[in-house]
């Protein structure tokens, strides 16, 4: 009885986030994917050993976990590194660099990042969750990195962002919360149009933060707006506290027509750095079609829940930025009302 009470529940709880309903609890589902699709498996294992007669019910439960499992796979299969991966030809005429990671305010391992920061030597440096005290650390490579972005804040939502050159058009906005910050600014690479970069950082959805995903969702879709206002190589990048595969970055990814470096490379689970065995997808690049990534690195662990990411961003030569992928309404609808509930 407790196994086909355990295979019903993980049966009906993969498809939750399905039901649009924005509180944590049915947006669990989607972060934990990957776990639940290795329970699963040892349910699958156990209700064959221990089923001795096989019902109606039986077959129907057996072929729901199946087809569950199978729904599962084909949200997550592309992001593993048996997935093709689309390896771009084009020939390189500038590029920029970045390691960005979420560096956990309570973390005072401050020595084991900065080695990271040596040791990927990116042209962009940027922190999330950085207060007063990760400044003071960040200040001994500011000799290398003399252009910066500041914005300390003790409620782990402080960003702060490093360069070797100096940075176009900087603004530090404040887009749905008004403790939470995002960065934009350009980045001016060799005889092409500068390299549009928003860095982010939403809240997640959790019992311990924000109760539902409205606020997260919408700083992803009034981001999306603006990106598809201007007509440059664009890149988006930080800690989105979501998971690739989930509605709301899908969402974001057919509105822009942006390119996830990740499919076809791996997972690059990012956190937690601690357990292995509870990690996910959640800090994200991505890029408009103008664009590629060459190297994609994940950061040693450095004391934070998250490990860092380095990205090498290459401009295709003579490729110009491509024209906004059409919406239909229904889209179009969807997106306007994720907006007016995060603001709401």
């Amino acid at each position: 009885m407790i196994l086909y009470i355990l295979i019903i529940f993980f049966i009906f709880s993969s498809f939750f986030p399905a039901t649009g309903n924005p509180h944590w609890f049915f947006r669990t589902a989607d972060f934990v994917r990957l776990q639940t699709l290795f329970i699963q498996l040892i349910l699958l294992g156990l209700f064959l050993y221990f089923e001795i007669t096989f019902t109606a019910f039986s077959w129907i439960l057996l072929f729901a976990l199946i087809a569950t499992m199978l729904y599962q796979l084909y949200k997550v299969f592309p992001y593993s590194s048996l997935f093709p991966r689309r390896r771009s030809h084009d020939a390189s005429d500038g590029h920029v660099s970045i390691l960005a990671g979420n560096v956990l305010q309570t973390n005072s391992c401050y020595p084991d990042f900065l080695d990271e920061v040596k040791r990927f030597d990116p042209d962009l440096v940027l922190t999330m969750e950085s207060n007063q005290d990760w400044e003071n650390c960040l200040s001994a490579i500011e000799s290398d990195y003399p252009f910066s972005v500041k914005a300390p804040l003790e409620n782990f939502y402080g960003m702060h962002l490093y360069s070797k050159k100096e940075l176009i058009n900087v603004e530090v906005k404040y887009q749905i919360e008004d403790d939470k910050p995002s960065i934009f600014f350009e980045y001016a690479t060799e005889g092409n149009p500068s390299i549009f970069f928003c860095c982010l950082h939403p809240a997640p959805p959790s019992p311990t933060e924000n109760e539902t995903s409205k606020e997260r969702d919408a700083e992803l879709m009034l981001t999306g707006k603006r990106i598809r206002d201007l007509d440059k190589p664009t890149v988006v990048c930080g800690d989105m506290n979501d998971v690739v595969w989930s509605r709301t970055t899908r969402l974001f990814k057919k509105m822009t027509g942006m390119i996830d470096p990740r499919v076809g490379r791996g997972f690059f689970s990012t956190f937690h750095a601690e357990y292995f065995f509870l990690r996910f997808p959640l800090d994200h690049l991505f890029h408009t079609r103008d664009l590629y990534v060459e190297k994609m690195v994940r950061s040693k662990n450095f004391g934070s829940d998250h490990f860092a990411m380095y990205y090498e961003i290459h401009h295709k030569k003579k490729v110009s930025t491509p024209k906004n992928p059409k919406l239909n309404g229904e889209d179009r609808e969807e997106i306007e009302e994720l907006i007016i509930e995060g603001k709401g």
